[in-house]
């Protein structure tokens, strides 16, 4: 596994090497931009062309985008069936190509609810943990946040993400349409470790049933490994406030590197035992249809995956300096390395990660790249630092065939044609 490229400089090296490199690094990525810029028509020539200055808005309770933003998320029904009516949606898409950095504002994070966002009262909020335990104990809200509280960067992920690429490619499609069902956000809440101890979780549970308080009533059984057990939390803020009601308000589970399902909303419930409860959502919606006609249950972790979101679908590009730049995560770690390829996968090249990598996290990539205006496709694929690499197509399928509808991580292709369209393409 090789190293990933980074900005960063060893320290022990002498100043006059630290400079050399950074000058080196500077000069090699701005001189293509450089190129571009004087290639094409300026903005403006000088100050006069610009408007004058003026008076702003009067301050108040919460600042709203610029009226020259529009950000939004895509709401969708299924598999094809886009921009429907927000009351038939199921799901909500992230704008991954309009978005900076690896945090998601928490308004355009992708949203998946089974029936509707309730927004609980929570004074009347409760979380009641039981079963196999010494101590059944109900809390509040208050209660949890005058508890030990742990702030984590990680993201959450909708198993669905990608289901528009399983069978076949529409290449109309773009990178929000493809992808985005993923987002990256910090939350603030209470260790379920912490909450294990208060209770006395028996020894023998190996189980944990988790249920949300919406009018479905989702509700999945998982599994308590040391893994889960260190880092699962109730969250009650999300980056830096409490939850959106879309995403739990007022408190969550959150599952960091594991399927979106089971980052349960609206928490209310929390029953420990010692072998699954075989719901409904475990056996009827979230299991996985294999290539021989049988299905896969508690495929629960998210694997590694990344996606080129500029230029990516629908976009078009002129010959010249282009800066790609995307996203990359795994629910097995942090990400340590990506690569890109601009020959249709003939040949890669390392992509500079934003640091800080955080582990179960996206982080952002980029790589400079002159197009010479010939019909190319281009392709990211990531490594964690577990050793897990994303998957081309074909292989991808040869593993999991094509009756499947979650859990698509296979490496996400664009085609470029000789007019500079970017389309979506399968392989």
């Amino acid at each position: 596994m090789g190293d990933h490229v980074n900005f960063s400089i060893d320290l022990a090296e002498p100043d006059r090497k630290r400079q050399n490199l950074s000058r080196r690094n500077f000069m090699a990525a701005s001189a293509g931009l450089a190129g571009s810029l004087a290639a094409g028509p300026a903005a403006a020539d000088s100050l006069a062309d610009v408007p004058p200055r003026e008076d702003g808005a009067d301050l108040s309770g919460h600042s709203e985008r610029s009226q020259f933003v529009k950000l939004a998320r895509i709401p969708e029904a299924g598999p094809g069936k886009r921009n429907v009516d927000p009351a038939d949606a199921i799901n909500s898409k992230t704008p991954l190509d309009k978005l900076f950095g690896g945090i998601t504002p928490s308004d355009l994070h992708y949203e998946r609810s089974h029936s509707g966002a309730p927004d609980l009262d929570p004074a009347m909020h409760r979380l009641l943990v039981h079963g196999m335990v010494k101590k059944p104990l109900v809390f509040n809200v208050e209660d949890l946040k005058a508890m030990p509280s742990v702030s984590r960067v990680v993201f959450i992920e909708c198993t669905g993400n990608g289901w528009e690429n399983w069978k076949k490619a529409d290449a109309n499609l773009t990178v929000q349409n493809t992808h985005g069902l993923v987002s990256t956000n910090e939350w603030t809440g209470v260790p379920l470790k912490l909450i294990v101890d208060l209770v006395g979780k028996d020894a023998g549970s190996h189980w944990m049933l988790a249920e949300g308080g919406d009018a479905a009533g989702v509700a999945r059984s998982i599994p308590l490994p040391d893994e889960i057990l260190n880092e699962a939390f109730i969250a009650y803020g999300q980056n830096g406030e409490p939850l959106r009601p879309a995403h739990g308000f007022p408190m969550r589970l959150v599952m960091p590197g594991f399927e979106g399902n089971l980052n349960i909303k609206w928490l209310r419930r929390l029953k420990f035992g010692d072998q699954p409860w075989m719901t409904r959502w475990e056996t009827a919606r979230y299991t996985q249809l294999q290539a021989n006609g049988k299905a896969t249950q508690f495929q629960l972790r998210m694997d590694t995956n990344s996606v080129i979101t500029t230029p990516s679908g629908t976009m078009a590009i002129k010959p010249g300096y282009q800066r790609i730049n995307g996203l990359a995560w795994s629910g097995h770690g942090k990400i340590a390395k990506v690569e890109i390829s601009t020959d249709g996968a003939n040949s890669w090249k390392p992509a500079q990660l934003t640091q800080p990598a955080l582990p179960k996290a996206q982080v952002r990539f980029q790589m400079d790249w002159v197009w010479d205006g010939k019909p190319t496709r281009i392709v990211s694929r990531s490594t964690d630092d577990q050793g897990n690499v994303q998957p081309d197509r074909k292989s991808f399928i040869a593993a999991m065939g094509s009756n499947a509808l979650f859990h698509y991580n296979a490496q996400q292709t664009w085609s470029v044609d000789e007019t500079g369209r970017v389309r979506n393409v399968l392989d």
